[in-house]
């Protein structure tokens, strides 16, 4: 690890000392806090590596992994998306472990067969498409009302030709055209 990589207060992992926190930073050495002792370390030749993903955010120290999932998260509510766990929870009881099968014209072909749980996933995958396009279509700042209206009732009519696997919902209020 070169020594331009470091940061003062940033946690850092050598192979013989373990787990330690940068306190000062020279021009080829750096003081680093270990768990038994505060240690003088050049870096490059030393093995350092940093002992975990950090960003800085708005003076704020997080995890990378912690920020990833909280920003993840928030898109996802932002946006209406569900949690794919969701998704069978959405799905009536009556169909959980079902198959959807589809039997070709031809009958020396093969009958298809899908879990009801994946179809229902693309089902509902498609629902959320669909809304945030709607959003993005709604806030689209290019487009006037008269665009936004017309491209509207495209997304309108998507959903009217969906409303066949509302059957498949366990909620009324999950199903398209609500």
């Amino acid at each position: 690890m070169k020594i331009e990589a470091l940061h003062i207060g940033m946690k850092v992992k050598h192979p013989q000392y373990g787990v330690g926190t940068v306190k000062t930073i020279a021009e080829h050495t750096a003081d680093i806090s270990f768990e038994d002792a505060k240690r003088t370390i050049a870096p490059e030749p030393s093995g350092l590596e940093p002992a975990e993903a950090h960003a800085l955010v708005s003076g704020l120290d997080f995890p990378l992994a912690q920020l990833i999932d909280q920003t993840v998260s928030a898109a996802i509510r932002e946006l209406g998306l569900e949690n794919p766990d969701a998704e069978v929870q959405q799905l009536g009881a009556r169909w959980h472990n079902g198959r959807v099968v589809m039997h070709p014209a031809d009958s020396s072909l093969q009958p298809k067969e899908v879990p009801l749980e994946a179809f229902f996933h693309k089902i509902v995958m498609v629902r959320n498409n669909l809304r945030v396009l709607e959003q993005k279509i709604n806030a689209h700042e290019k487009l006037s009302d008269g665009e936004k209206v017309e491209m509207q009732q495209y997304i309108t009519r998507s959903y009217g030709s969906l409303t066949t696997f509302n059957i498949l919902f366990k909620n009324k209020e999950d199903q398209f055209g609500t």
